[in-house]
């Protein structure tokens, strides 16, 4: 009897232990994702199954200009533009979690908690300008090869409503990130500049569907 009690908690140890770990890789290393918006289309369809690196989130690093990123999204996706303010763009995140099993459920078992895919377009210090149909950094127009031919980026978002974050600075710890799909994402134009320590991870590389198989441009 006692050999089976033995056996048991031992058994139940390793499946805790387990878990930690699995854990622990998944919060701090890397996770697998699945697709399931079309603001990134054609880089990105839905249904896609792409493998997360979160170590740059461990480790606190900025991504660079031109990866693709997941982050919360915002408690705002559309600000009125009477409260846009281009001296702090930055996205409004008013939700608030308390108690550690709040915080465990919606921060690492992410249980109700909504993430938006992008990619990377303005860092901090960048002037940011959308005109003539393109994005403008610094003054200069961005070459952004990964768009299909003929897209045109305007201040219109996904639900065709006027967006305002345009013409400001990308502030200190913040990135401006839009999808490719320009006529059918909801992104930074509508809801400002996107705090570091909100980014969830960078697409590694894509693992299915297997023809689709390697890193993800």
């Amino acid at each position: 009897m006692k050999s089976n009690i033995k056996e048991i908690i031992e058994w139940i140890i390793c499946i805790v232990i387990a878990v930690i770990l699995a854990l622990s890789v998944r919060y701090y290393i890397g996770t697998p994702t699945i697709v399931q918006q079309t603001s990134m289309h054609p880089t990105l369809k839905d249904g896609e199954r792409l493998w997360l690196n979160r170590w740059a989130r461990t480790i606190k690093k900025m991504p660079e200009r031109g990866d693709i990123i997941t982050f919360e999204a915002p408690s705002m996706v559309q600000v009125p533009e009477e409260e846009v303010d281009l001296k702090n763009p930055v996205a409004k995140y008013d939700k608030k979690i308390e108690g550690p099993i709040a915080k465990f459920k919606y921060y690492v078992l992410e249980s109700g908690k909504k993430s938006y895919i992008k990619r990377v377009i303005g860092l901090p210090g960048d002037y940011v300008e959308i005109k003539d149909g393109a994005v403008y950094i610094n003054g200069e127009k961005l070459e952004e090869k990964y768009l299909q031919d003929g897209v045109v980026t305007d201040m219109l978002n996904g639900n065709r409503e006027e967006s305002h974050y345009t013409n400001f600075t990308v502030p200190e710890n913040h990135v401006y990130a839009l999808g490719d799909n320009r006529t059918g994402s909801v992104d930074c134009r509508a809801f400002g500049c996107i705090p570091l320590e909100k980014i969830e991870g960078k697409v590694a590389f894509r693992f299915w569907p297997l023809s689709q198989f390697g890193g993800v441009d």
